[in-house]
């Protein structure tokens, strides 16, 4: 057993000063004891917040993060020329480069604050579109790159048999597709399977209504029945939502509720363009959104309509999505700044119980962030649940000069990276400083030569 003192640690309902938290061989805490005045502990920690959720990610696109800025002169650049760019990538990838990818990028999620990942995971097939002997091969390096450096992952299988809206898939897009609902529910059993070996839990999903017809996309939903976090991309560009009223009568989130069972257990990514009565859909269904504005910033996908949603009380989280930026922080600030410049007012996290950006935000974050992984959370730091928190540096200067009210905006609205002196997973010290980082980084540079990107 090992024993942890805090000095001051956040729970859900405020600053708690003095708190010693012991923990199994697991990792998990067996023993939470406030105003602890003794000294029977291994651990100082003078400061620490929970570790925070990342519900969306595609690992490989870290792969190509910056290296799309540089625009055509003689083309307008957007959302659907940067996927060229993806597909390009996606092709050219091979296993063990999948897996010194992840391996890095994750590894980075934790220098950034993340403690776990929801993998939204569509690269399924080898370079020509054949399924491995394994289906669940590219999975399983997720898999493996997310216990190499300690962070938590849902896996996410994604199904996809389209181009779009009455349109067969594209070459480019071949290592993605599952050609029927019994071909995908092979691969989601079997990483299931897999996910179990790691630890890991599982996700089931579709891309997107444009990517998954509407027989496969039913079979699919009513063969989970809310057992397991249902993950789908909808809304997130213009064009999409026009393809969507012309080709099925009806904007994306309208005709997705309207035709299928969708509740508290379904994660719809990015739904940036809403409107009021699809977003009384999403809300009064208490389906959770997960947002990522820094992804949905570099690709000009919209900006969230966040004060309405906010309003009807829906349920949010973030995600990295693209991984072109990797803080939380950040993540909750582009979305809180965004709305404030549409809205001319301050206080987009506002609601009917606090008027605390940070703590709204991270509240929000938090536990949907964990449903989304499959995880039902009521507190911050539970017994039987595993210690994973960030050890924030209370010698920075704004950070040792706020008191508990502004503590946690100080933290989220004020600070970057170097504000996280350490990031922990079951109690173990994660993230840049463990020993293998060196080998990580080689792996990683050896993959990029390999994949020989031309952007």
């Amino acid at each position: 057993m090992t024993k942890f003192y805090f000095q001051k640690i956040l729970q859900k309902d405020g600053w708690k000063n003095k708190v010693r938290i012991s923990i199994d061989k697991e990792g998990l805490i067996s023993e939470i004891i406030e105003y602890y005045n003794g000294n029977d502990y291994q651990i100082n920690i003078p400061l620490a917040i929970p570790g925070i959720p990342n519900a969306h990610s595609h690992a490989f696109q870290y792969a190509m993060a910056g290296l799309t800025e540089n625009h055509s002169e003689n083309r307008s650049s957007n959302f659907w020329t940067w996927r060229n760019e993806m597909y390009n990538l996606a092709l050219n990838i091979d296993p063990d480069s999948l897996q010194a990818i992840a391996t890095m990028l994750y590894s980075e999620m934790l220098n950034n604050g993340y403690t776990s990942v929801a993998e939204f995971h569509y690269l399924h097939h080898d370079k020509d579109g054949n399924k491995y002997s394994n289906l669940c091969e590219l999975g399983e390096r997720l898999l493996i790159a997310a216990q190499e450096v300690g962070i938590y992952i849902t896996i996410v299988p994604i199904s996809y048999n389209k181009g779009g809206f009455n349109k067969k898939y594209e070459n480019e897009q071949k290592r993605f597709i599952s050609q029927n609902t019994d071909e995908y529910l092979s691969l989601f059993e079997k990483t299931v399977e897999t996910a179990l070996k790691y630890g890991s839990k599982t996700g089931i999903g579709a891309h997107s209504i444009r990517a998954v017809n509407k027989k496969m996309l039913e079979e699919i939903n009513k063969y989970n029945g809310n057992k397991y976090p249902f993950h789908l991309h909808i809304a997130e560009q213009l064009k999409e939502v026009e393809e969507s009223t012309k080709y099925l009568g009806q904007r994306p989130v309208e005709w997705l509720y309207n035709n299928f069972e969708i509740g508290e257990n379904h994660h719809l990514v990015h739904a940036t363009h809403l409107t009021e009565i699809e977003t009384n859909l999403v809300t009064s269904n208490k389906s959770n959104v997960i947002l990522c504005p820094i992804t949905e910033g570099n690709l000009a996908d919209g900006i969230f309509n966040y004060d309405i949603f906010q309003k009807k009380e829906g349920n949010w989280c973030i995600g990295s999505d693209s991984n072109v930026g990797l803080s939380p922080f950040e993540e909750i600030r582009l979305l809180d700044y965004s709305n404030r410049l549409k809205t001319n007012n301050r206080d987009t996290f506002k609601n009917s119980e606090s008027a605390n950006s940070g703590e709204i935000a991270l509240n929000a974050v938090f536990k949907n962030g964990q449903k989304a992984m499959g995880n039902i959370r009521n507190n911050y730091f539970e017994i039987g649940q595993p210690l994973d928190f960030l050890d924030i540096n209370h010698q920075q200067p704004l950070i040792s000069n706020s008191d508990d009210k502004n503590l946690l905006n100080t933290i989220i609205y004020s600070t970057d990276i170097r504000s996280i002196k350490n990031t922990y997973t079951k109690g173990i010290k994660r993230g840049g400083e463990f020993k293998e980082e060196k080998k990580i980084v080689e792996e990683y540079n050896n993959s990029i030569k390999k994949i020989k990107l031309k952007y």
